[in-house]
């Protein structure tokens, strides 16, 4: 009996990204795949699908491969096709994927776009080059790589005119300039100020974009949709009415005007959004992409035209099944507007209103990610952008306002984050200290911990908070809460009086020189580690809010991403399989057993014995550690000299040492004994002293892990910027301290100057993109 033949296979390739726009699209690409009988298969970046939970539970299959490498991508589809795992066809939703889908498509000879069309619109000068060769009006532009280049092409040409990347989306860097005063604050907001950019005279008209499907290799336009734009010098979209109110010999116009470049550039496959203006002189084309827009056009079209699957239609075509779309299509029947909220700066307090919009019978789709305590910070690109209102209507007219209506009928009540810092005022200091239960009491080997001390330390000027340290203290780690209350007051003080200028850059200095010498000599004078790092996260966080830039820009570290945890188990605690990092506490008299539980889980696990383990303890569980392989050993022993023998025991296993470690001193021990080390930031003092430990150790060669107390939110936001730097991060201890759910990872909302703070959603705070 032959086998039943596999079903047709979608490539979704780069998946959806971590904003809730991008994981909606590319859901609902892949229910309207499966409602057609196709398996689903995602790509994408290994974290982005970690971060996505949404999208690969939509799918049949996920695979990590970089889409950011076309080539690459290929490749990796080509070999699946030899060994019999041929997709029948190649897709993509997102903007920067489309030259991995056209790759693929050509190596797999399936439909699809010419990966050389793709380059071309994806570098915007080239198409604007051409098109302006085809015939179509486009604006001058020159690709600039220095100020110098860009002032010359200013002189050159009539304004004003638009810096923006090269390569770019979201409007992020876009920015008006009227003149050569204005250049050094347009190159200072690009997103990469080594790469090259785009200068380009600015289009004075009204700004719309076109919509469609390619049918049969011939585009077919969907809908016109209008867009409306906080004024210049940033050019964000606040708002979209779909279809556009206008004349029928204009939309006629566009429509032609629009087909014809898509052919001239010899797009062929799959969805456009074609942006233009209508100016005095005629239509002028703006910016090509063979995707659906974003700004929630996905959900708005379908409302407009009902019936429409906008990629099922993709699918029907590529398959070669009948599709039911006319080439000349009727006006829609009825209309869709979005609108983006638009809160003035400054901390959120209050928010009402929301729930009646939430619940507005119109509404299609209503989001709002900020609340009482988040930073709205000042609107520059979509990036900025903290919730929407979708609605639908029976007219172009109706929609606009009623979308406009309900975004202002709710109401933000807003607190400065700031007082005017300049530093040269002395800022009061104030310490606070609240005993706090755990939400769940926390066993380790010599200990189990069910209370904690919170302290916050707040710089005040003019009685707003301008800097704010934030830890907690656990007596069973020796930190006596009280007591370090006392010590960084008193250091704080000292440091405020000391009018320390720590603003960014100040004479080409190192900006935060001041603040790390007077933390060395409190370290050298005996003030305790857990109140230097207090001390250091307030003065860190205001010189990071005055220099307007988050702490780990100031510090010159990486950007942080996406903070992948361990799954830590204390003791006498299940243990999940789900496939998660599992971090396992040890040291108990039930250590065999735990450790026969773990033969065959297929996770990475660390162990941790918190030096639970004596040599004979070691010889009774070595056969069984040796089978299990860990990834990760952390302090087995109370006598380093067995280090050596266990290492040599485990070659395979990173062996790290906690307990005890704080200094740079016993950083080098534990390099050169263990061969690794786990830093927290509570026993080196702050972010400063952990910094140096963890180059040095990565110089080294060192295993690297980031670890913690059993800390709040902020303290862990703040240590999480040196995740970039280790292997393994550990920082999982406020959920025992907050109401803040256990997730496998979390982001860090890096737009706000000062400390970030964690971002739980798929997407990092206040990032939806208008290119998905």
């Amino acid at each position: 009996m032959s086998a039943a033949p596999h079903p047709r296979e979608l490539l979704l390739i780069g998946g959806g990204g971590e904003m809730t726009l991008s994981v909606d699209v590319a859901v609902q690409a892949l229910e309207q795949a499966r409602a057609r009988g196709l398996r689903t298969h995602v790509t994408n970046r290994a974290d982005t699908l970690a971060a996505t939970p949404a999208v690969t539970a939509a799918a049949d299959t996920a695979t990590a491969v970089d889409f950011a490498r076309p080539g690459d991508t290929a490749d990796w589809a080509a070999g699946r096709a030899t060994d019999g795992e041929r997709p029948a066809l190649v897709f993509g939703v997102r903007e920067m994927a489309q030259e991995a889908v056209a790759a693929t498509a050509q190596a797999l000879e399936l439909p699809g776009n010419p990966p050389a069309a793709v380059r071309r619109i994806r570098t915007k000068d080239a198409c604007r080059a051409a098109l302006a060769a085809a015939g179509f009006r486009q604006p001058a532009v020159r690709v600039c790589r220095d100020a110098s280049e860009a002032r010359a092409f200013l002189a050159a040409t009539a304004g004003p005119w638009v810096v923006k990347p090269r390569d770019g989306a979201d409007s992020a860097g876009v920015r008006k300039v009227t003149g050569p005063d204005d250049l050094p604050a347009a190159l200072a907001q690009l997103p990469d100020r080594e790469a090259p950019f785009l200068v380009e005279e600015f289009v004075d008209g009204r700004e719309f974009s076109v919509e469609g499907v390619f049918v049969g290799g011939s585009p077919r336009v969907l809908a016109v949709t209008a867009k409306e734009k906080l004024p210049p010098p940033y050019f964000v979209e606040i708002g979209h009415v779909l279809p556009a109110d206008l004349p029928e010999e204009t939309r006629r116009s566009v429509e032609e005007t629009v087909t014809a470049a898509l052919t001239a550039l010899e797009l062929c496959f799959g969805l456009f959004h074609v942006e233009l203006w209508l100016t005095a002189e005629g239509i002028v084309l703006g910016e090509v992409h063979v995707r659906i827009g974003g700004g929630w056009i996905h959900r708005m079209l379908p409302h407009v035209r009902p019936g429409l699957e906008l990629y099922g239609t993709v699918y029907d075509d590529a398959l070669g099944l009948p599709v039911d779309l006319p080439t000349a299509l009727p006006a829609p029947e009825r209309a869709a507007a979005a609108r983006y909220f638009a809160p003035p700066e400054g901390r959120v307090t209050a928010v009402s209103g929301w729930d009646a919009v939430r619940t507005h019978p119109a509404v299609l789709h209503a989001e709002l990610r900020v609340g009482p305590g988040d930073v709205v910070p000042g609107f520059r690109s979509g990036g900025d952008r903290v919730g929407a209102v979708v609605v639908g209507a029976a007219t172009p007219a109706e929609a606009r306002e009623l979308a406009r209506e309900l975004v202002a009928s709710v109401r933000f009540t807003v607190e400065p984050v700031d007082a005017v810092d300049t530093g040269d005022d002395v800022p009061e200091v104030r310490v606070d200290l609240e005993p706090r239960p755990l939400t769940s009491s926390f066993r380790i080997s010599h200990m189990t911990i069910e209370t904690v001390d919170h302290l916050r330390l707040r710089l005040l000027q003019g009685g707003r908070t301008v800097g704010e340290g934030e830890i907690t203290a656990d007596s069973g780690y020796g930190q006596d809460g009280p007591a370090i209350a006392a010590e960084a007051e008193a250091l704080a003080r000292t440091l405020a009086a000391a009018r320390d200028d720590t603003r960014h850059g100040a004479d080409g200095a190192d900006p935060v020189a001041p603040l790390r010498a007077a933390l060395e000599k409190a370290a050298a004078d005996g003030v305790g580690a857990p109140a230097r790092m207090l001390v250091e996260m307030a003065f860190l966080d205001r010189a990071a809010r005055r220099a307007g830039v988050p702490v780990w820009r100031l510090l010159g570290l990486p950007e942080p991403g996406r903070v992948r945890l361990l799954h830590t188990v204390p003791i006498g605690e299940d243990i999940p399989l789900d496939g998660r990092p599992l971090k396992i506490k040890l040291g108990g008299a039930d250590d065999e057993q735990i450790l026969r539980s773990l033969l065959g889980v297929p996770a990475p696990l660390i162990l941790d014995a918190n030096r639970g383990w004596d040599r004979q303890d070691w010889e009774r569980l070595r056969p069984l550690l040796a089978e299990l392989a860990p990834a990760v050993l952390e302090d087995p022993v109370r006598d380093p000299a067995l280090l050596p023998a266990i290492r040599a025991a485990l070659p395979g296993t990173a062996v790290v040492l906690d307990e005890g470690i704080a200094t740079a001193g016993d950083a080098a021990f534990a390099v050169g004994t263990a061969g690794g080390l786990n830093v927290k930031l509570m026993r080196f003092g702050g972010i400063l002293p952990a910094l140096d430990a963890l180059t040095d150790a990565t110089e080294k060669g060192a295993a690297r892990m980031l670890g913690c107390f059993l800390e709040p939110p902020r303290a862990i936001a703040y240590a999480a910027q040196l995740a970039g730097l280790c292997d393994w991060s550990d920082l999982d201890g406020h959920f025992w301290v907050s109401d803040d759910r256990p997730v496998p990872s979390y982001g860090l909302d890096s737009d706000a100057p000062g400390i970030p703070r964690i971002a739980y959603t798929p997407e990092p705070a206040r990032r939806e993109a208008a290119a998905i």
